[in-house]
């Protein structure tokens, strides 16, 4: 493959644009790879399109090589399956949704588990037929509220997709573990520097997911790992060590105080030491109980239900963490205190809740026994000794708290959590019978009686990938791209206005005769600087400069990572570039 730069649609940026937050977004769209189209919208330009391709055919290989059958869905879906399975309304707002002209609704596809199901019903009868893995590489659509960050929070995006059917658990367990290592050889042959973690099922529903998360400053996903074991999870799946519980009949009796000027936890810690209140000088933060309110909307429930979580006072709600918890339901902070007198905003306590009907979620570091200093439900006073179990009683316990560098590891006795931040760019899926219990999806089993499939699902964000490779493979002066997705082996610059640009064609003939993807940069009337800056920006690993040395049968091989630079004779030249082809 032979690209001239003067013929090719390529355009590079000299100033970064005004929209672009993140290193990928601003280095895609500056060298050339991708222009904005609409918000959350991108066309992929002839550079990005063989990067995009590149990474697909990583992706398609790896899934062929454990078996998997490729299909490819509409986009365009009729709503009634996904009525049948619940997710029309559990997606609510997040899908594109749209009526044809005779009525009839139709949604652009988020993932395609209906389908998938619907497709083994019909085709496969028999336990002889399974197992089956059918995956494909597709568009998907989701209404994002505010889509951002280039390509890593899009409406429109590029994503393998995976369905995996057995006729039991065990199998599906295997499949499961099959994904998971192919997953990790694609994440490897893409370069990415990425962490498998424990994760929430959310929509997609299941037993039990990982997610593959890339390492990246600019990650919307935190992650936990351990000090002393392998334990890694997405915070929205962390869980709180539980403490023992103690007897509530042992604990003194709830004092009330006068609390005047607390707005604020710590003013209240600061007033509880000075008066001593409850006898103690020593209360902290996390002896206190925060009661935060909260607006609850369930998918397809047109009243929106009010909840009340509570924290020990030294953490905040973390709303990511409650909507995983509670999904698909969404969250809000409640704000219509006029409309709720009932509710003394600030000094609200747990005593009173069940009497107004109100469901309330606590920590699971709230267990019976426990005292705490809160809320009086009284303005300008707070109690202490309120005690879980006696005072008050939870409806259940909730992940809500924020999770802290330095909280103990769930998984083992002594290690410490630390917190990074990371891009997800895998998703896998233990579903079960979610979906075939949905559709029936049976087939006749050996014993000649009927049985129910279980599903795996197992997705990538395929342009995703993209973004994520240039997030960790860029420095200052552009994107550095992995020899495995870069669009190009060798970016050839003529530097000079001889016959360096003749010669830099032909050489470049030469090499993509040898099997090698070549970038030519032939433009006449541009600086041979602003020319290496062009490929540096763009970041093909490999820079061939055709220069003044020509004359004498030498040109400079330059590599975009490590910055080395070496003058070789064309033959030599040839030589060294050919085991690319080997690729």
């Amino acid at each position: 493959m032979l690209l001239r730069m003067s013929t090719t649609l390529l355009r590079t940026l000299r100033d970064d644009p005004a929209d672009a937050e993140v290193p990928s977004h601003r280095l895609l769209l500056r060298a050339g790879y991708l222009r904005r189209a609409a918000p959350g919208g991108y066309t992929w330009l002839p550079l990005g399109k063989l990067v995009l391709d590149r990474v697909s055919e990583i992706v398609r290989a790896e899934m062929a090589a454990i078996g998997g059958q490729e299909v490819h869905f509409p986009a365009l879906l009729p709503a009634e399956p996904y009525r049948t399975s619940g997710r029309w309304t559990e997606y609510g707002d997040d899908i594109f949704t749209l009526a044809d002209r005779r009525g009839a609704e139709h949604l652009l596809a988020p993932t395609h588990e209906e389908m998938a199901a619907l497709l083994v019903k019909e085709l496969f009868t028999s336990y002889r037929d399974l197992p089956v893995t059918l995956f494909q590489i597709q568009t998907k659509f989701r209404d994002e509220a505010r889509p951002r960050a280039g390509l890593l929070r899009g409406r429109e995006f590029l994503m393998k997709d995976a369905y995996s059917f057995d006729l039991d658990d065990e199998g599906l367990r295997a499949a499961y573990g099959r994904h998971r290592a192919a997953y990790q050889k694609i994440f490897d042959r893409l370069g990415l520097d990425y962490t498998v973690v424990h994760a929430v099922s959310g929509a997609m529903g299941g037993s039990a997911s990982e997610e593959f998360l890339a390492t990246a400053a600019v990650g919307e996903d935190t992650y936990v790992g351990c000090t002393d074991c392998d334990h890694a999870a997405n915070t929205e799946a962390v869980t709180t060590p539980v403490p023992p519980a103690g007897d509530p009949l042992r604990q003194p009796a709830v004092e009330v105080h006068d609390t005047p000027e607390t707005p604020t936890i710590a003013s209240l810690v600061a007033l509880a030491n000075e008066r001593a209140l409850g006898g103690r000088t020593d209360w902290t933060a996390a002896d206190t109980l925060k009661n935060v309110v909260l607006t609850v909307r369930r998918p397809g429930v047109e009243k929106a239900e009010l909840l009340v979580v509570g924290v020990p006072g030294d953490r905040e709600v973390d709303l990511k963490r409650l909507a995983a918890a509670l999904s698909p339901a969404t969250v809000d902070i409640f704000d219509g205190w006029d409309a709720h007198p009932e509710l003394v905003r600030g000094y609200i306590g747990p005593q009173v809740l069940d009497k107004l009907g109100l469901r309330y979620l606590v920590d699971p570091r709230v267990v019976a026994g426990t005292a705490w200093l809160t809320g009086a439900n009284e303005p300008g006073r707070h109690a202490t000794n309120v005690v879980c179990g006696r005072d008050f009683t939870p409806d259940g316990t909730v992940e809500a708290a924020e999770v802290r560098p330095g909280d103990p590891c769930p998984a083992c006795a002594q290690g410490r959590l630390t917190m990074r931040r990371g891009i997800e760019i895998g998703h896998i899926f233990q579903l079960g019978r979610r979906y075939t219990d949905a559709f029936a999806v049976d087939v006749l089993g050996p014993q000649g009686k009927p049985v129910r499939l279980t599903m795996g699902c197992y997705g990538i964000g395929v342009s995703r990938a993209v973004a994520a490779i240039a997030e960790q493979h860029h420095d200052e002066r552009g994107l550095v791209w992995p020899t495995s997705v870069a669009p190009c082996d060798v970016h050839l610059v003529a530097a000079g206005k001889g016959p360096q640009l003749d010669a830099a064609v032909d050489l470049g003939a030469q090499l993509a005769a040898a099997g090698l993807r070549v970038l030519v940069d032939d433009r006449v009337g541009v600086s041979a600087g602003v020319k290496f800056t062009d490929a540096e920006l763009i970041g093909i690993p490999r820079t061939v400069v055709v220069g003044r040395r020509l004359a004498d049968g030498y040109v400079e091989l330059r590599d975009r990572a490590t910055g080395e630079r070496v003058e070789l004779s064309l033959p030599d030249l040839l030589a060294q570039l050919a085991p690319a082809t080997q690729r």
